[in-house]
């Protein structure tokens, strides 16, 4: 079992960054890729980043990306999303999720594990 806790998220104003933190307990992520997804109100959840358990390449959705980045530090057995030129749009809930494997998942039924979430609200 992976145990996984979203912390870093708040009140932002628009163009402002944030840093998320997804710490893991249990097992060490060494083996497991990595994603982040959110969700706003009325929306359904969608993919914001990925990384594979080698950590050799990012991958994010078009929305995020040049913005957010996706990282991951094996010692600590975490995994951040930092998050610069917010926008109102990024408003939502930001869920850390983990899967045993050897590739990157884009899609929320491929991941096994998640956080509890940590919200995020952008202000204009």
């Amino acid at each position: 079992q992976v145990q996984l806790v979203e912390s870093g998220g708040g009140l932002v104003q628009a163009g402002g960054s944030l840093r998320l933190s997804c710490a893991a307990s249990g097992r060490t992520l060494s083996s497991y890729a990595m994603g982040w997804f959110r969700q706003a109100p009325g929306k359904e959840r969608e993919f914001v980043a990925g990384v594979p358990r080698s950590g050799g390449s990012t991958y994010y959705a078009d929305s995020v990306k040049g913005r957010f980045t996706i990282s991951r530090d094996y010692a600590k057995n975490t995994v951040f999303l930092q998050m610069n030129s917010l926008k109102p749009e990024d408003t939502a809930v930001y869920y850390c999720a983990a899967t045993y494997g050897v590739g990157w998942y884009r899609a929320s039924y491929d991941y096994q594990y998640w956080g509890q979430g940590t919200q995020v609200t952008v202000s204009s």
